[in-house]
């Protein structure tokens, strides 16, 4: 395969597969192939049981400059509708997702660091919502989870004028979690990947739900507690001060 291919890059370590926005030609803007890639992709990660965190980043030094403008041509419906089913597919992980940004996360970028849980980014970033520089109609659902993260008046800001922000206002507006002094991104996202690994994911997928909005799950969960041996296993871990073992898996939500 051509290295400068433009295609997503995925690898498994310790509990944490990462998935590598590659298109170095175009600061790894997401082609068409790319969007349907996705979903497909993400499904199979979540049937992995080894998988029990996901790390979103992009190649080089720029997370994703958005969708390739080139694909608006053939059918901008087409392209839309293709980086929406990709963002919803990441937002429905059923696993804590983390997105490690440094330089551009733009446009459909921006869609799919917003559908992860967590962003955590490098100084130097920069963060925009560019629809208004082409004349397109932003998705509903991407919108509302925009406004979910920054409130109504930045996300008006953002969608208004397709202007650039820093990560000092990112941070300060809650579009990104933490941001890191340059070179350190790495580090602190394989750091902090290993502590949701070693973390119960019947703790952190039923919270990953409820904080989603989810009301029809109470039952299943409380079912899949009793169900499960992570409470016995937490408990006996602090009474006996060593690192937990928690075995407790989840497929994908219904």
């Amino acid at each position: 395969m051509d290295r400068t291919e433009p295609r997503l890059i995925t690898s498994v370590e310790r509990g944490v597969a990462t998935v590598v926005i590659t298109n170095p030609a175009k600061r790894n803007a997401m082609t068409t192939a790319m969007w349907r890639s996705v979903p497909e992709l993400l499904e199979r990660l979540a049937a992995d049981p080894e998988v029990r965190v996901l790390v979103l980043t992009g190649a080089g030094d720029t997370f994703c400059a958005g969708a390739d403008i080139s694909t608006l041509r053939e059918s901008a419906d087409t392209a839309q509708g293709l980086a929406v089913e990709a963002e919803e597919a990441l937002a429905a992980f059923p696993r804590p997702t983390l997105a490690a940004v440094r330089g551009y996360c733009v446009g459909g970028g921006g869609q799919l660091a917003a559908a992860c849980d967590l962003r955590f980014a490098e100084e130097g970033a920069s963060f925009g919502v560019t629809p208004a520089k082409l004349g397109i109609v932003y998705p509903a659902s991407s919108t509302r989870r925009l406004v979910a993260l920054v409130g109504p008046g930045t996300a008006k800001h953002l969608l208004f004028s397709g202007e650039l922000i820093d990560t000092e206002r990112a941070l300060r507006t809650g579009l990104v979690d933490e941001v890191l002094s340059p070179g350190g991104l790495d580090k602190r996202v394989e750091e902090y990947g290993r502590v949701l690994a070693s973390r119960s994911q019947l703790t952190q997928t039923s919270a990953k739900e409820f904080a989603a909005g989810r009301t029809d799950r109470d039952a299943h969960w409380a079912a899949e507690a009793r169900g499960s041996t992570d409470t016995a296993e937490g408990v006996a871990a602090f009474l006996e001060r060593r690192a937990p073992r928690f075995t407790y898996t989840t497929a994908p939500t219904p």
